[in-house]
């Protein structure tokens, strides 16, 4: 069979030669092509559904980042298959990355939970910016009070009393909103201690 095998290749024309370097690279052509489309998809739907719930810009551009990164990483992993890397290699490698992802995130578990809780106070509409807002302890107890100002990734500031260049203001983590009861006042000012209605 070796000596068929020997045989064959050589009658097959110089040229055929450059088949055996040509077909991988433009297989690796193609995968890069079509996580470059992917990605020009996942673009256009993060388009989409930011005009649609408001996100802001930075919450689209950390979610389109970490698509890329999933794409791109799974590209190239494909794509050093076909270039000829043992798959045994490939996977102790993603296993060894995913470890160490993981590691980090449970290090990172507060931040990660503000920006996932940032995500869903866009999409919720839960609260935005001019609003004015009321944290409550328990029941009806006054809480921290404030007319939000700004909503991060990691905080929502409340100007608290004030304006914003001589006031005062409260940063909230925003998974603290998640966590209590949130009374919203929609659109004017909050009623006043005299005007809010007693139990």
């Amino acid at each position: 069979m070796k000596k068929l095998i020997q045989s064959l290749r050589d009658r097959m024309p110089a040229w055929a030669d450059w088949l055996d370097v040509l077909v991988p690279l433009i297989e690796v052509t193609l995968i890069g092509l079509a996580a470059w489309l992917v990605m020009r998809v996942v673009r256009l739907l993060i388009r989409r559904v930011t005009r649609t719930y408001g996100l802001p810009v930075n919450v689209a551009a950390l979610f389109l980042r970490l698509v890329a990164v999933l794409v791109y990483g799974g590209a190239l992993l494909w794509a050093l298959e076909r270039l000829g890397v043992s798959g045994a290699v490939l996977w102790t490698a993603f296993t060894g990355f995913a470890t160490v992802g993981a590691v980090a995130f449970f290090a990172a578990w507060s931040v990660l939970s503000n920006l996932f809780c940032t995500l869903l106070i866009y999409v919720t509409r839960a609260f935005r910016v001019g609003d004015v807002v009321e944290l409550l302890e328990a029941g009806d107890k006054p809480g921290m009070k404030g007319r939000v100002m700004d909503i991060n990734l990691v905080y929502t500031t409340l100007l608290e009393s004030g304006d914003a260049q001589s006031g005062t203001s409260l940063q909230l983590p925003n998974s603290l909103f998640f966590q209590r009861v949130l009374r919203r006042w929609h659109g004017g000012a909050a009623p006043t201690e005299a005007e809010r209605p007693r139990p």
